[in-house]
């Protein structure tokens, strides 16, 4: 272990030459810096805590180990699919055993039982786990012969299922949990990170992403063998690297251009060892920080794997695998899979990155996902897959489009984050159009003039004010990770009139979670005429191609989409169109990723919003953002 040790040691230090910093500085044209970076030194010392975290596990665990030195156990060499197959048994049979205790009837009288079909929301508290219910089904249904044995039925009903032994087969959307507002306000189930990767012992490899990380303290969630790569933010020269930082563990960064902006991606593929996968889409650093004192929010969903791969198809492109599969290209994993391939580590599960796709079923994933790639995107095929281009694809792809003219439905969008950016009515409005699902091939073929004189959009700036920061847990110390500029906020033309209050749904904390709730009204497009004045809300001319007797189908049932992820509501994270409509341009400066889904009734709504609506609007001249750099106690404490 200790010449392992060593190694590393030497490897990281062979990397001297180019030092990993994660310190963002922000700026005008850089909104994304969320202050929350470590130097060089810290990350060493970081190392350093996480070195002599392994050797106290390391022996702890040595007299365990020697005993396990014999023959491989059946489950060793069967195969992924088996070892899946015999999981899913293997819990059914668990289940079937508890209802037999709860209920005091025959297991194979509930095994023939029929479950009654309905549709299954990301965001439900009633996930099943792998076809178990969160609780245990109420034992009413069954007749109980005395009055202890109904006693005992109704005590084992009560009797929740660890979240960590939950199997999330159609996706689940919860905020994390929060020592500091337990129990939730409005009751809503959490997950804290080990439930979201689970037993250690249980994981054969994993892929995790993160802008800030604490090594020392994610290095602990994971067991000594476990092969990990690790997706961090570059330093200042922004070139692409990896390195061992300790054994069994890689650190890759990709490039960023001129050394500006973020790789902000939260992401994690997890590999069991049963063969399962499990992908997860987060606003949470991988710090303490952001899983105890502040909320944040998590996607995930368990796949399968598929009985044999598929081929791979390089016609596909922009369903949910392939686009992972992109962005692992674009966050420089590639070269990081295969020095683990070549180095100690040749029987991942994930070979190539095409595996992804080929390996493993994604059926059931009816979420689509956004990313955007830092960089200069020109093309209508480039640009669709990637930042507000992307989210409008995904729109119009579940039926969402608001259409335009006369049946136009307009579009209110609640944009809570953490970060506030530069606005301009331009840039509001092009997001604007994406998020109604329209293309921009309309948008750029408009003159820029007549773009820039157009009012704000139908938009809420989620973001909280002094007072809730005030009022909040931690106060002013908690509010680290909330970014607004006293620049930005008094420049003439921003925004100020679009802010409202951020206040959690689960109590009296601040909120890193970026979201975007958007919901249908009945009113004119946009561009409508008639309540505008000064030539501003003149309806524009509709594209030559989409007439204004548009014969796109509008989908009734959903009441609007929901979008979940690292994006802040700012141009550097969702990006900024230029060129025209025949030839576009994207620039997007931060790497991003997130989740877009449909909401079909106000209840929906208010399962996934994480903050409370309707959201108070600023009152002008007596509330204002929290503002880091106008803080008396935050000047003093640095």
């Amino acid at each position: 272990m200790d010449q392992d040790l060593a190694r590393a040691i030497a490897l990281s230090l062979q990397e001297s030459n180019a030092p990993l910093s994660r310190a963002i500085s922000i700026s005008d044209s850089e909104d994304e810096g969320e202050g929350e970076g470590e130097g060089e030194n810290h990350f060493q010392s970081e190392l350093q805590r996480a070195i002599e975290v392994s050797k106290a596990e390391a022996s702890r665990s040595t007299s365990q180990s020697v005993h396990q030195s014999g023959a491989p156990s059946q489950s060793a060499r069967s195969t992924p699919v088996a070892s899946f197959l015999s999981e899913r048994a293997q819990m059914e049979k668990e289940r079937l055993e508890r209802l037999k205790r709860a209920r005091g009837q025959d297991a194979d009288d509930e095994g023939r039982s029929s479950t009654t079909a309905k549709r299954q929301h990301i965001f439900s508290s009633e996930v099943q786990a792998d076809g178990r219910a969160c609780t245990i089904a109420s034992a009413s249904s069954s007749s109980v012969s005395s009055g202890s044995s109904a006693t005992r039925a109704a005590n084992a009903s009560k009797r929740p299922i660890p979240t960590s032994e939950q199997l999330f087969w159609d996706g689940e959307l919860r905020p994390t949990a929060n020592k500091h507002s337990e129990p939730r306000q409005d009751e809503k189930p959490t997950f804290r990170l080990t439930e979201v990767l689970g037993p250690k012992s249980d994981i054969s490899f994993a892929i995790i992403s993160s802008y800030s990380t604490s090594v020392s303290w994610i290095y602990e969630f994971f067991t000594l063998s476990t092969p990990v790569i690790l997706v961090a933010q570059p330093d200042e020269s922004g070139q692409p690297t990896i390195r061992n930082i300790f054994p069994n563990w890689v650190m890759t960064v990709p490039f960023l251009r001129s050394g500006r902006g973020c790789q902000h991606m939260k992401f994690m593929l997890i590999f069991y060892k049963t063969g399962r996968l499990r992908v997860v889409i987060s606003t949470a650093n991988l710090i303490d920080h952001d899983w105890r004192d502040i909320e944040n929010a998590v996607w995930l969903q368990d796949l399968p794997p598929r009985p044999a791969p598929i081929p791979h198809d390089p016609k596909v492109v922009d369903d949910f695998p392939s686009i992972m599969q992109n962005v692992l290209h674009a966050v420089n994993v590639r070269p990081a899979l295969a020095n683990m391939l070549a180095n100690d580590h040749p029987n991942l599960p994930l070979q190539i990155i095409n595996d992804l796709r080929m390996k493993w079923d994604w059926s059931k994933v009816k979420v689509k996902l956004i990313p955007s790639i830092a960089g200069k995107h020109e093309g209508w095929p480039n640009i669709i897959l990637t930042g507000h281009t992307r989210l409008m694809k995904a729109i119009r792809d579940m039926g969402l489009r608001t259409g335009k003219g006369k049946a136009a439905k307009d579009l209110v969008i609640e944009c809570q984050g953490s970060s506030i950016g530069t606005y301009s009515t331009q840039w509001l409005n092009e997001f604007y159009w994406s998020a109604r699902g329209e293309s921009a091939e309309d948008w750029l073929d408009e003159a820029k003039s007549r773009r820039a004189k157009l009012p704000w959009p139908s938009v809420k700036i989620v973001f909280p004010s002094l007072k809730t920061v005030h009022d909040s847990v931690l106060g002013e110390p908690g509010g680290g990770t909330m970014f607004c500029r006293t620049s930005q906020w008094e420049a003439s033309k921003f925004p100020r009139e679009l802010f409202h209050d951020s206040n959690s749904a689960g109590g009296r904390v601040l909120m890193h979670t970026k979201m975007i709730i958007a919901t249908y009204r009945q009113k004119k497009s946009l561009f409508g005429a008639g309540s505008q004045s000064k030539g501003k809300g003149q309806e524009l001319s509709d594209s030559e191609t989409e007439p204004e007797s548009d014969d796109i189908e509008i989908q009734n049932d959903p009441i609007g989409w929901a979008y979940v992820g690292s994006h802040n509501f700012t141009p550097s994270a969702w990006g900024t169109l230029s060129g025209s409509g025949f030839n576009p341009s994207l620039n997007i400066v931060n790497y991003e990723l997130g989740i877009v889904f449909p909401l079909y009734d106000e209840k929906d709504v208010e399962r996934v919003s994480c903050f409370k609506r309707p959201a108070r609007k600023y009152v002008t001249g007596q509330d204002r953002p929290w503002i880091q750099e106008e803080s008396e106690l935050l000047r003093q404490s640095q």
